[in-house]
């Protein structure tokens, strides 16, 4: 029943005022699907700075609005109000315009994939702590808060079997470090989010991601991210190597028949990368190396360095986060610009696809939070129409091929308005 109920819910909830067109192209018979942003995009707009790209984007209020693949559904593309890594936050972002859409993989006990940020984050991310029979299967089982120290736990997709991952509810990721009780502990999301859909998101399966992806109707892409397991899951697990971990991530569009061009496979792990040039190079082709390598102290400069060195091995698709291309600067050190890893990725010759847009809450607060996002940027950023001037620099100076976003409808107006493909394109 909850489950049903939310998807009365959602249903209600994108069915929206935003103008919308029919699209398809390429799916033979596929039925007419309505692309539907909702009024932030508007909001973001209207709080803009007077200037030439605020014209261009009011110009484009009444444009009808179409799939684009340059709007990737982070988490599903729904997760800045949609509990993440669910059927609903997946069918928000495609219905907000994603044309590629995101599962994070994670193994189970048993070997089964399934979609999580990480394989560890079961506790902030899902109910199962309100479960006894699953809770006593934890890592670190729930421990209250005391005088001493926060409340505690740590529940990991390898703790348990794949069939019972399915029985999960998915929540808005977070918790209450304050929490006596497991009931109290469920909750903690930062303010700027909101519980209105956090009843019960259906979890999913990678297979049946896949195939959920596959049926909505406007011709949808995949990225799938081959998650890193932390040190709490030391590989081999069980035997199971990162390698057949890789593969076995490859196999399953395989066997479903999904043609390799749809699928932008990542990984912050180059040995994955390597591993999917060498052995399924029509999918490495275009398989995405996350770096976040430059965050320890001291590498951003080796990070730099080493791009050229990446493109020459064969890599063709780089993704660092968005506060890695930009930084403060111009004639009077008051603007947004290009980054050194911005300009010498792009002399590599390396297609850029940047993370994650819509994770930050109010850009008022981008300074006082020390927010990762901005951080390059945060003395030049105050106000929440400035998102629209940051993916302005990131598309049109920088040339990134896609943006990850929380909220595909954000970025899905500004691929409408400027006509951006997309990676592929």
């Amino acid at each position: 029943m909850h489950r049903a109920l939310s998807g009365i819910a959602l249903a209600a909830f994108v069915a929206d005022l935003a103008t919308a067109i029919p699209l398809d192209t390429r799916h033979v018979g596929a039925q007419p699907y309505l692309v539907s942003l909702g009024p932030r995009p508007y909001y973001l707009v209207h709080n803009m700075t007077d200037g030439p790209l605020k014209e261009k984007l009011v110009s484009c209020e009444n444009k009808p609005v179409s799939i684009s693949s340059f709007s990737i559904g982070h988490r599903g593309g729904g997760t800045l109000q949609i509990p993440e890594e669910s059927v609903e936050s997946t069918l928000a972002g495609a219905r907000m315009g994603s044309g590629v859409l995101e599962c994070d993989i994670a193994f189970t006990s048993d070997l089964g994939l399934v979609c999580r940020h990480s394989l560890c984050d079961l506790h902030t991310t899902t109910d199962i702590l309100l479960r006894p029979e699953l809770a006593a299967k934890c890592t670190v089982p729930f421990t209250p808060a005391n005088e001493t120290a926060d409340a505690d736990a740590l529940c990991c997709t390898s703790d348990i079997t794949e069939a019972e991952f399915m029985t999960l509810c998915s929540k808005m990721d977070g918790f209450n470090a304050s929490a006596e009780t497991v009931e109290d502990y469920q909750y903690g999301a930062p303010s700027w989010r909101t519980s209105l859909y956090d009843t019960c998101g259906e979890v999913m399966s990678y297979s049946g991601w896949i195939d959920l992806v596959d049926s909505i109707p406007g011709y949808r892409n995949f990225t799938p991210e081959l998650k890193t397991p932390p040190e709490e899951v030391p590989l081999p697990f069980n035997g199971y190597t990162q390698a057949q971990y890789a593969r076995d991530a490859i196999q399953v569009f395989i066997d479903k028949g999904i043609d390799p061009s749809r699928v932008w496979m990542q990984s912050f792990t180059p040995a994955d990368i390597y591993l999917w040039l060498n052995e399924y190079p029509e999918f490495g082709a275009q398989a995405v190396f996350l770096d976040e390598d430059g965050d320890a102290e001291g590498n951003y400069t080796v990070a730099v360095a080493r791009l050229p060195d990446l493109k020459a091995s064969g890599v063709n698709i780089i993704s660092p986060p968005i506060n890695y291309l930009l930084e403060v600067g111009g004639p009077d050190n008051n603007t947004i610009v290009p980054s050194s890893y911005a300009t010498t990725a792009m002399e590599a010759g390396l297609e850029i696809i940047a993370w994650s847009f819509e994770r930050s809450g109010p850009l008022t607060l981008v300074r006082a939070n020390d927010e990762y996002y901005y951080q390059t940027v945060a003395p030049v950023v105050s106000y929440d129409g400035q998102a629209y001037e940051v993916i302005d620099v990131l598309t049109r100076q920088i040339g990134i091929k896609g943006l990850f976003t929380d909220w595909s409808s954000t970025v899905t107006y500004y691929a409408n308005c400027f006509d951006l493909l997309g990676p592929g394109s």
